[in-house]
């Protein structure tokens, strides 16, 4: 059994500067941060001196085959999750990947499979399953309170927030917009509250619409004579158990709140909203909302990163596994599919890992 988790850093963009390696450094003694590394290599400089790393590369194949590391955190553009996840389980790390998992699913699926033959850990960055809110919720669905969850709704709207920063709008090197960007993670928090069921057709639709016109931009300036991607996609999601998920997401949209991130629950016992939490249920002829007093305020990245650690070194399941993201990425693809279409998309056969 690992003693301390040596971690490698592959990006040294935004999610890796705020949440990866601040939150590996509060976990002490368990982790040393000994390499990164940056297309880019002056940003893994730069970091690298912040946070005393000893190691700088501009090529990640190259860290892995010159520095011995137990795991490392994928920080990149999407179009990178693959390669990268790939490169690394086949040095034998484990990995925490951001998300979405891929571009496609098959690539899901074969990281999956990868990690499975390996025997390592594959886990992605949905910081959002983390949160106290969802925490206390699952205790009360696995405690019976909601019943059996046969219907949801998920929402990630801004009204101006479109990116202006990194590779956002680039849909060459992310494979979308808001869907797989702010949308993926209450998607990702619906299903894990369901239990991951197994998604049987999709029906989507995407816009361009705010996002390809200069405009108010509530999160700065962004590049709207290139913009490549969706500013809003909904959609409908069956699942093979009978349930089913309403989805809405957006940059950017004429609506009244700027950033509304929520996934609301209807079981045959009760309901819920998560964002904030509040539970629904009729007891002694009575409707009653519960709301706690009080939760947590540790940072979700934190509990996030401190969870991978301890899985790697005591060779624990994670929270989020390699076959939820195959099942996530396939949901994501269809409802791009079924947006380019105008059908809807079966997903196909079942996912086997």
């Amino acid at each position: 059994m690992l003693k301390k988790l040596r971690v490698g850093i592959i990006g040294a963009g935004g999610i890796a500067t705020a949440a990866h390696i601040p939150n590996y450094l509060k976990c002490g003694e368990k982790v040393e941060i000994v390499a990164i590394c940056d297309v880019i290599k002056e940003k893994a400089e730069k970091l690298a001196t912040e946070f005393n790393i000893p190691h700088v590369f501009s090529n990640y194949e190259e860290m892995l085959e010159n520095i011995q590391l137990d795991a490392v955190s994928i920080c990149t553009p999407n179009k990178v999750h693959y390669p990268a996840t790939m490169a690394a389980l086949n040095e034998g790390c484990h990995v925490l990947c951001e998300k979405p998992p891929a571009m496609t699913a098959k690539e899901a699926e074969e990281m999956a499979i990868a990690a499975e033959k390996a025997g390592k850990i594959l886990t992605y960055g949905f910081h959002f399953r983390h949160a106290p809110h969802v925490e206390v919720l699952k205790r009360f669905i696995d405690g019976g309170e909601l019943g059996d969850i046969y219907a949801a709704r998920v929402t990630a709207m801004r009204r101006r927030g479109i990116p202006g920063w990194g590779v956002f709008t680039n849909k060459e090197l992310q494979g979308g917009g808001p869907l797989i960007d702010i949308g993926v993670h209450m998607l990702d928090t619906a299903l894990y509250l369901m239990g991951y069921p197994e998604p049987d057709t999709v029906f989507g639709v995407t816009y361009q619409k705010l996002g390809n016109k200069k405009g108010v931009g509530l999160l700065g300036a962004w590049d709207w004579e290139n913009f490549t991607i969706e500013d809003m996609a909904r959609g409908m999601i069956t699942f093979k158990n009978g349930a089913s998920i309403l989805l809405e997401t957006a940059f950017a949209a004429n609506v009244e709140k700027h950033d509304v991130m929520n996934v609301s629950l209807m079981g045959d016992k009760g309901g819920a909203d998560v964002f904030p939490l509040k539970i629904y249920q009729e007891k002694h002829d009575t409707l009653i909302d519960i709301t706690p007093s009080h939760l947590s305020k540790k940072d979700w990245y934190e509990t996030e990163l401190e969870r991978f650690v301890d899985a790697c070194l005591e060779g624990t399941t994670p929270l989020s596994t390699g076959i939820q993201g195959v099942y996530l990425q396939k949901i994501i693809n269809g409802l791009y599919e079924s947006a380019e279409k105008g059908e809807a998309v079966k997903m196909g056969e079942n996912v086997t890992v």
